[in-house]
């Protein structure tokens, strides 16, 4: 089976959706680190080897070089700088499941509004309808379990919003670019390439010394090479067919993800109510990622963006 379109989507949201866990489990065991420091590791490691696996050269052209490019994709890369920090902020003060599942049931949200106003398109009913679904089952999922909350709940969720809007942004700007032609390896590689080098100066500001213990290094390097290199390349892969408003719905994969972690792995509960919330949460998914109809023969009901690319 070819990794491409919504799957390779769901496939990318998967492995974020291990990131929260990671990250608690890391200071279960032991390790004392700052979410800020954790968040600067891992998308400078992450960020700088998605570029040198993309082609360097391409991803710091796009960055520099004078063009149409340039200045949107300097605002993505602090953008998803700016999501990594808003992410481990909000996942320390609410939890991992509420924290993953606001900043991602957020998103898709943010991002047809966006998606509206920046680029002109506009939502379908059933984009629509499946989203508001799936964000419902992302609430019930939360809201009618005993999911423990941390003890700062408000500047969490908030922290969360902002993700969630720092996400729509990043996520818009990549998929316009790599609708005009560019690669989308070389896309993703310079937006978390330079997301990583912005970060470099808080990860040195912070203490790092945590990198020094081999349960701090091995979380770093699993949070940076499969949380951010694979999981970013894969998830840009998805952008060249998917239209970012479905891809951005079926990231919700990862809080359902985040959620059985917290479960299986965390030992948090989830009632029955939340696990309907979790079913539904998974039906609306596998409607959004559902080809649109045709509405006449060799017509397309709804412009899909295929892009001839052999290799990234």
């Amino acid at each position: 089976m070819k990794l491409n379109g919504p799957l390779a989507v769901v496939a990318a949201s998967v492995l974020w959706g291990t990131a929260g866990t990671a990250g608690a489990l890391a200071v279960l065991g032991g390790v004392d680190v700052e979410p800020v420091s954790l968040a600067a590791a891992r998308l400078l490691m992450g960020g700088v080897l998605l570029a040198i696996f993309t082609g360097a050269p391409a991803a710091i052209t796009l960055l520099t070089r004078r063009g149409p490019a340039r200045v949107p994709m300097l605002l993505a890369a602090l953008a998803a700088a700016g999501y990594q920090l808003a992410f481990f902020a909000a996942v320390t003060r609410t939890g991992v499941a509420i924290g993953t599942v606001v900043t991602i049931g957020s998103g898709p949200v943010f991002t047809g509004v966006l998606s509206w106003l920046i680029n002109g398109t506009r939502p379908t009913a059933r984009w629509t309808a499946a989203t508001a679904a799936a964000v419902a089952g992302s609430a019930v999922l939360i809201v009618g379990g005993n999911v423990e909350a941390g003890g700062q709940v408000v500047s969490g969720i908030l922290f969360a919003l902002l993700g969630g809007l720092l996400y729509a942004f990043y996520a818009i700007i990549a998929a316009r670019t790599i609708d005009s032609g560019v690669r989308s390896g070389v896309v993703m590689g310079a937006m978390f390439g330079g997301a990583g080098v912005v970060l470099l100066p808080v990860l040195l500001t912070s203490d790092f010394s945590w990198l020094g213990t081999s349960g701090g290094l091995a979380t770093a390097v699993y949070l940076g090479c499969a949380t951010t290199t694979l999981a970013c390349f894969v998830y840009g892969i998805g952008l060249r067919s998917t239209p970012v408003a479905t891809a951005a719905t079926l990231t919700l994969t990862e809080p359902a993800v985040a959620a059985l972690l917290g479960v299986l792995v965390l030992g948090e509960r989830l009632a029955g109510l939340s696990l309907a919330g979790l079913g539904l949460l998974a039906v609306a998914l596998v409607i959004v990622g559902l080809p649109e109809r045709r509405s006449r023969p060799g017509r397309e009901a709804v412009p899909i963006r295929e892009r001839a690319e052999s290799s990234v």
